[in-house]
């Protein structure tokens, strides 16, 4: 008799869950962060090429899309004045399941004003210390406190690319990468296009680096390429580097954070290339409604930076289990 009627997590699981829950969220009250609340349907969304957002209509026949992230909500309370603010709600997003995903889950939206990518990598250290250090309390798997004890690496993306490809990238053309990722053996998707820089990049990364990092400890990779700067602060070196990190633990992606973008007008530019990318791909088109963050960025988004982390995936690693849907009660096959 099929059992999928039971929640797919062990209740005490759930219990420590929630344990790690009010962990956070003291945390964020300890320093400084109010807890707000955004809607998780809106006509507006932020449109991502790699991101598929659930969509549905009123009444009236608008379309309203289910939110990948609370991100636009939380950048109109910022330009309205607020300025430390978390959030824990669900995103919902197409097409993401497996042993790390589920399309609904919990995430952890953080911005402060004043604070740039630098300092939210600090901040993002302690938090993370804090719950792995409850995590080993709660359970006799867990590693994550001994791995917490040691400093978390930073390193930048053209040097890990180098550490473990062999080769800076950020100087290299599409046909470059595509004749590394072919001296490498990798498996190249027929989809793949000779052109598509960005689609090179994200595959050495996936094959080649992402199953290194963070493998001692936790580790940061920052310093990403202007053309996956998504909507974060773009630095004018050369190459230009966007201010941008994500949190890595044994292979595992944790979170994603950014000097954020303040310009209305690059907004719209990025959004208008997105839009081109998502065509090209053959993804359906995004009809949303782009004024509402738009015209809260022209009344003043301050500058700021912000964090979005994965709360399921932090709980996984703070309890030693391998798999999203061992601290899920209703995983979607369940839900």
């Amino acid at each position: 008799m099929s059992e999928r009627f039971l929640s797919a997590a062990a209740l005490k699981t759930l219990k420590q869950r929630s344990i790690l829950l009010e962990i956070l969220r003291t945390f964020f009250r300890e320093h400084g962060y109010w807890e707000c609340e955004t809607p998780l349907l809106s006509r507006e969304i932020v449109v991502d090429v790699n991101i598929d957002a659930f969509e549905t209509t009123d009444d009236r026949g608008q379309t309203l899309y289910l939110q990948t992230s609370p991100e636009a909500g939380m950048k109109r309370l910022l330009a309205s004045g607020a300025q430390a603010i978390f959030q824990v709600t669900r995103s919902i997003r197409r097409g993401e399941s497996g042993r790390l995903h589920n399309p609904e889950f919990t995430i952890v939206e953080w911005y402060r004003v004043g604070d740039s990518y630098i300092e939210q990598m600090d901040f993002t250290e302690q938090l993370v210390r804090a719950v792995y250090t409850a995590g080993k309390r709660l359970s006799l798997e867990s590693a994550a406190s001994d791995r917490a004890e040691r400093p978390f690496e930073r390193v930048t993306y053209d040097d890990v690319f180098e550490q473990f490809a062999g080769s800076r990238v950020l100087g290299l053309s599409a046909v470059e990468l595509a004749n590394l990722a072919r001296q490498e053996g990798l498996a190249i998707p027929r989809s793949m296009s000779a052109d598509d820089r960005d689609g090179w990049l994200n595959l050495l990364l996936a094959e080649l680096v992402e199953p290194h990092l963070g493998k001692q400890s936790p580790q940061f990779l920052m310093d990403y390429p202007d053309t996956q700067a998504a909507l974060s602060l773009v630095r004018n070196d050369d190459p230009p580097l966007a201010e941008r990190f994500e949190l890595y633990d044994q292979g595992i992606e944790l979170c994603n954070g950014y000097t954020e973008l303040t310009d209305a007008d690059e907004l719209a530019r990025r959004r208008s290339r997105e839009l081109k990318m998502r065509a090209a791909a053959g993804k359906p088109p995004i009809a949303s409604d782009p004024g509402l963050l738009d015209q809260a960025m022209r009344h003043g988004l301050p500058a700021c930076s912000g964090v979005a982390l994965g709360f399921d995936r932090l709980v996984m690693r703070s309890l030693g289990l391998s798999d999203i849907a061992d601290v899920i009660a209703f995983p979607m096959d369940r839900a």
